[in-house]
């Protein structure tokens, strides 16, 4: 079975948000929501996530997160608002 890779934004309690990139979502985001995360995270949640892309290879989806990590807080909200529907029901709709 092949591995997906994703490229996911979190937007934290403080309305900042939070660029990864992962091959396991869902542990990803229990691992933001306990501390065990990014330590630019801790003490930043609830999360929600608003933006995440699957890929099918590791270098698209790192390339991809680099490219998201440049752009300024209006663009990412541009990005964002240009793209929903990306994520999976189950993750999206929930606070993380």
């Amino acid at each position: 079975m092949a591995t997906n890779h994703f490229v996911y934004m979190l937007r934290c309690k403080d309305d900042t948000l939070y660029t990864g990139y992962t091959n396991n979502l869902e542990a990803r985001l229990q691992k933001h929501t306990s501390g065990k995360g990014a330590k630019y995270t801790r003490g930043r949640g609830p999360f929600n996530l608003v933006y995440c892309q699957i890929y099918k290879s590791k270098a698209e989806a790192m390339h991809n997160e680099y490219k998201m990590k440049q752009l300024s807080k209006v663009e990412k909200e541009e990005w964002i608002a240009s793209h929903q529907g990306g994520c999976p029901d189950e993750y999206s709709k929930k606070l993380w």
